[in-house]
This record gives structure tokens, sequence and C-alpha cells, in this order.
């Protein structure tokens, strides 16, 4: 949502919105100029956006329909749109290159912005994630004629938009509160990719299990980071680098230094020059702008290092996600003891992956298990987060989120710490920091 509120004030408009909470994003969107409020209260709507005449109402799907200004403006005869409604009218009219997928997505389209950013072609973006290259979440350019987008799946939101190419990254079960079935989430990845205009391109995950109906129109290629159309080849991991070789259908790239050098990130980094690569981002632009990738917040970030401890977060929130974020972090700390704060997100995902979560996090070497992020739910009876911590293998303990900070301090075995999850715990990282820090 905020990448759209940016947009809006970059064009000179009045802009202002509820959030459930503060934080440090919404922070900076009111020092740009929104008017935010964080109690759900029809009269803390400021009176200049209770004119049906002049206000659009953007929403995300993740507001209850019970939200008392949404039942007001709903009633009002406000012209109310979803957030991805927007975004694909905004980017209709240019090159949308559009990023979906169960995980990935985030990182992979942040990428793909830098890399076209950096080039001779320039780029609008709607990011998912506060690129670091520039501390922001939205990139415009007036000269350029594409527009990357992070296409979201969740509520079916990505069916608004109009993809000139889009890329999968991976189609793991996810949401099935909303699409109640494998087949259902499954079917509407397939939707996504008839969404593609004529003369446009699919890059598709090597393997996904994807019935994508043929058209010759559209071009197909695949990728992953071993097989496909776009691969790398001659991968050197070590002194805190990571170089490989970049295999397009006719040509290979060698020597891209990975700028944020993560195992995971190879495929990602693929993924993203592949697209990069079909819309003519050159092999040298492609060289120079991996190499100064920073990243993107919360999405594998290094908070903390020392001779003594380690300190990373990762908005890892999937069985899937949880595997690949802490087997990276295990390759870059081989004889180091990782320790892992999860916090799990939503009691429906919690219930359809207890047993999925419980193998993946038996990987660390000890978890500390928080309570259970509902974010937009309501609790479901004998769901908690105990349902995951029975089936963990590894050392283990539960723990309420105000009592972390305490555990932490009187903890004095940590060497890598690992902090996961899509909730609200990325509102400690700066408490937590200091306490790794004093020790």
């Amino acid at each position: 949502m905020s990448n759209l509120a940016r947009y809006f004030l970059s064009k000179g408009k009045n802009v202002a919105g509820y959030d459930r909470v503060s934080t440090e994003l919404t922070k900076q969107l009111e020092c740009e100029g929104a008017q935010i409020h964080y109690d759900d209260k029809v009269a803390l709507i400021p009176a200049d956006f209770k004119d049906a005449n002049e206000t659009l109402i953007v929403y995300t799907p993740a507001v209850p329909q019970a939200n008392e200004e949404y039942l007001f403006f709903s009633g009002a005869g406000f012209e109310i749109q979803k957030r991805a409604q927007v975004l694909g009218l905004i980017t209709r009219y240019s090159k949308a290159l559009c990023c979906a997928g169960t995980h990935g997505k985030t990182t992979t389209s942040s990428m793909l912005a830098h890399l076209l950013n950096q080039s001779h072609l320039k780029v609008n973006a709607f990011l998912g994630g506060i690129l670091k290259n520039y501390g922001t979440n939205l990139i415009l350019s007036d000269e350029s004629e594409y527009t990357v987008v992070e296409a979201d799946e969740y509520d079916r939101s990505f069916h608004w938009l109009q993809p000139y190419m889009a890329l999968i990254t991976s189609v793991d079960p996810d949401h099935l509160d909303i699409y109640g079935s494998e087949k259902e989430y499954l079917k509407s990845f397939e939707k996504y990719t008839s969404l593609i205009r004529p003369n446009g391109a699919l890059v598709l995950k090597h393997g996904a299990k994807l019935n994508i109906k043929s058209d010759r129109t559209v071009k197909i290629y695949s990728y992953s980071l071993e097989e496909g159309d776009f691969h790398a080849k001659n991968v050197k991991i070590g002194n805190g680098k990571i170089v490989f070789d970049f295999v397009t259908p006719t040509e290979t790239i060698e020597s891209i230094n990975l700028g944020v050098p993560v195992k995971i990130n190879i495929e990602n980094s693929v993924g993203a020059m592949a697209l990069a690569w079909l819309n003519g981002v050159t092999a040298d632009e492609l060289q120079n702008a991996m190499k100064t990738y920073q990243g993107t917040k919360r999405r594998f970030d290094l908070l903390l290092k020392t001779d003594k401890v380690v300190m990373i977060d990762d908005y890892a929130h999937h069985p899937q996600e949880l595997e690949a974020s802490i087997t990276s972090v295990k390759e870059l700390y081989p004889d180091k003891k990782i320790t892992g704060i999860f916090q799990p997100h939503l009691y429906t995902r919690t219930q359809d992956f207890a047993d999925e979560f419980a193998i993946s996090l038996s990987l660390l070497d000890e978890l500390i298990l928080l309570d259970i992020y509902p974010a937009r739910e309501e609790p479901i009876e004998g769901v908690t987060s105990d349902i995951i911590l029975e089936k963990v293998t590894c050392k283990k303990s539960l723990c309420a989120k105000e009592d972390l900070p305490d555990i932490l301090t009187n903890k004095h075995d940590i060497e890598v710490l690992l902090t996961i999850g899509a909730g609200d715990i990325d509102q400690m990282l700066d408490q937590i920091k200091v306490i790794l820090e004093d020790k």
C-alpha cells in the first residue's frame, strides 16, 4: 500500500489513510505528507476526504470487511478499488514486468527494478519491500516505458494486472483460506499467465506444475538454479562472495558477482536477469548492477556481524521459505550454532502447514517459537504455536513476545541468531540488536 501512497503523493494528490499500528514505514509516509491515523474511527477521517466526488478509496484485501471506516466508505457511495486494481490501471499503458510466486517475488522484483534502473532503459517500480539501494519501495522515471510490479496472489489480486512479461518464482500452495485447495491455487496462477499481452513472454520456474495453454504469441522460457533456458553455471561460493556465469538462450555472461551473497539469491537473480536480458539490458549492465545490489529490508537482512555474534532477519513465513533461509544460514556459518526466533503468521497457515513448519524449523540448532501473529484473522480453536512446537525435533522453547528480551539477555550461547516471520517481529529488531551488541 505504501508505494501507492508515495505514487499519489508524487503526483501532487492529498493522501490519507488508516493502519492498525504505527511503524517506521508509516512514520516515513507521514513525513512525506500522508495523513495517517491508527484507530478505526470514522471521526478520525480528515474532513477533506469525506467528499465522495473528490476521493478515491484504495484498500488491501487484508482489511476486514467489518472495518468501521471501510463500511462508512462503502455505504456512502465512494469509489472503492483494491490495491492491485489501481496498480493495474497505473501500469496498463506501460510495459509491465510482473513478478509473482509463493516466495521469492519481493527479492526478484527488487533485483529486476535495480537492474533496469541501472541500465539505459530506466524503470518505474512498485515493490513489496524497501530496496536498500534507494531507501524506498517506489522508483519513478519520466523516460522509461517499463514498470516492475510485484504481483500478489493473495485474494487473486494479480488478476487485475496486464503483464507485458511475467515471471513466476514458485507455486507451492499457500493462502488456502482463500483458495481452499492446491488445485484452485494453481488455477489462479494459470489465469495470471493468460493475462500476458500478445507478443509478451512468460519466464517460469523450471518444474513448476502449471498447465499453461500454448499461445504462439507469448513466448515461454524456463529458469532455475541449474536447469532451463536461463540458469547459472560455474558457481563459486567462498570468502563471502558468490560468483557464477549466467546462461541465456543465446549467450553466457561470465562472472556475475552477487551483491547479496546468499545461495538462495542465485536463483532469484537468474529470474531477474532473465527478464532484464529479454528486454535489452546488456551484459555489462547486468554485471555492474548485480554487483551493486544491496538487497531488500527483511529479506535475508544482515543486521549485525561481529567476531562473536551474527544477526540475520528474514521475512520467511512459508515452510519452503523457512527451509531455504535456514539452509542458507547453515551454509554460510557451518561451524556456528544457529538459533532461530520464529513468529508464525496467520492461524489458517499454521493449521494448514503445522507439520511442514516443524520439519523446516527442526533444521535449526535451537528454536525459540513465538505466539501466532493473527494479522487479519480471528483465532481458531485449538490452533496455537504448540501444534508446531510439539513436532519440532531440535532444542526448542515457547516464548511470549514480551518475554523475549529477557530470555535473550540471559542466553549466553548465541552465535548466529535468525529472526523469521511476516508478523510484527520486525518491531523488536532494534531492541534485539542492542541486546546482542551488549554481549
